[in-house]
């Protein structure tokens, strides 16, 4: 069964050894801690990696991914949750517009709609988003933010303490509807085309909402997990989570999640947002290269 699966990855049986594994766990936990930080979850590492380098079909590397979400997310969602950084209300309340999403992408219009155009899309759409992060790079936290009627309905604003700075921290949220809609997009591009969506999730708190940048990575890392259970049930029914390639890979992700939420903490709020720009790039970059079949 294991010569099966490692076959089936474009290599020989040799590669199931020790080498291999740990390779895939230094991946793994590189992609934890960046996707904790960013909030973008383990895959913007790990899939890239596993199939450009590791020679892995896309399918078996995206399955892979679809799992570590869930590990960063229980990972590093916790530790937010613990340190009042994730906003739990304003999770809930949008990840029922990104599940809804998820299901529907996955279960539905995967078997209708073009994955190479979507990818070509939201490739650059991920891209053009980059402009308005690049414009407010330096800032540190949003200002004069008032919370809109639907915020003070589900009250939506909050507060944390702040390390770096070390004060508490308190903010509004903006424009809920538009975030709404972003996340339903969000839930079913994860759905359709396996990923875990976490760039559009931080841009509808960060760009939409206007809700400080660490509280946007955190909450994202919170929902993450939700929406990969959602779309990790299609592909275990498909086939495409391989236990061989999961196990070292989840484990290391959810380390690199933990290493990944104690930097977090001590950065600023720009720093952040430098981070998840630089993630964004990569993420729109990787999705219209995939669309375009472009391999290196």
């Amino acid at each position: 069964m294991v010569d099966e699966i490692f076959c089936r990855g474009g290599g020989d049986v040799s590669l199931v050894s020790l080498v291999w594994v740990l390779k895939i766990a230094f991946i793994s936990l590189a992609g934890g801690v960046v996707g904790a930080i960013s909030g973008l979850g383990g895959g913007i590492v790990i899939v890239p990696v596993l199939t450009i380098f590791m020679g892995l079909p896309i399918e078996d590397a995206i399955g892979a991914s679809i799992v570590s979400v869930i590990a960063v997310s229980s990972g590093a969602g916790s530790v937010y949750v613990r340190d009042h950084i994730t906003n739990v209300r304003i999770a809930m309340f949008l990840e029922l517009s990104t599940a809804t999403g998820a299901i529907v992408g996955a279960a539905i219009l995967a078997k209708y709609l073009n994955a190479q155009v979507l990818s070509i899309l939201f490739g650059v759409t991920l891209l053009v988003s980059l402009i308005p992060v690049m414009f407010k790079i330096g800032d540190e936290l949003p200002k004069n933010i008032k919370n809109d009627r639907l915020a003070d309905f589900l009250k939506l604003r909050g507060s944390y303490f702040d390390k770096r700075m070390n004060r508490e921290i308190f903010y509004n949220s903006a424009h809920v509807p538009p975030a709404m809609g972003i996340m339903f997009v969000a839930g079913l591009m994860a759905g359709i085309l396996g990923i875990g969506a976490g760039v559009l999730k931080v841009l509808a708190q960060e760009i939409a909402m206007k809700l400080p940048t660490k509280v946007s990575t955190a909450t994202s890392n919170f929902m993450i997990g939700v929406t990969g259970a959602a779309a990790a049930g299609v592909y275990l029914r498909r086939g495409l989570v391989l236990p061989y390639l999961v196990v070292p890979v989840a484990t290391s992700v959810l380390l690199g999640a933990l290493i990944g939420t104690k930097l977090m903490e001590k950065m600023s709020n720009s720093g952040v947002r430098k981070v998840f720009a630089i993630a964004l790039g990569i993420v729109g970059l990787e999705m219209l290269l995939r669309g375009l079949k472009v391999h290196f």
